[in-house]
């Protein structure tokens, strides 16, 4: 009787290598919910604005956002805040820039003397170049 070696056979090596699939996968569907996502985040505040025909965004290169609700609430760049506080606030930002302009969004229900007194408020503090905005009107089909 011989007593040998049972023949083996050879086996690959394990794979070391990283399943990139599966990490694409996972990054397309964040790429998704991102874009889904981005148009909603833009402004939380919820305005009837007018309706004008020249209506036409245009973006100013230092720009800060007052926005007064239906409730008669103030906002600067999307933040509460109250009258005394708003002309501190902005005679801040004039004090590094005055030539950054305010774009002023009121709801259409709001009183035109708390519009006039946000609006005093921004030229109180110095900056002189107010923008009002609003939406475009719906176009009603032509008969």
């Amino acid at each position: 009787m011989a007593f040998g070696r049972l023949e083996r056979t050879r086996t690959d090596a394990p794979m070391s290598d990283i399943n990139v699939t599966p990490l694409v996968d996972v990054m397309l569907v964040l790429l998704v919910i991102f874009i889904l996502t981005a148009p909603l985040l833009t402004s939380a505040i919820r305005l009837d604005l007018p309706k004008a025909e020249s209506a036409q965004a245009g973006e100013a290169p230092l720009a800060v956002t007052l926005v007064v609700d239906g409730q008669g609430q103030i906002y600067l760049n999307d933040k509460p805040t109250l009258l005394p506080e708003l002309a501190t606030q902005l005679k801040a930002v004039a004090s590094h820039r005055p030539d950054t302009e305010v774009q002023l969004r009121a709801d259409q229900s709001v009183p035109y003397g708390r519009v006039v007194e946000v609006m005093g408020a921004a030229q109180k503090a110095g900056l002189s170049r107010i923008g009002f905005v609003a939406d475009a009107p719906v176009a009603t089909p032509a008969r």
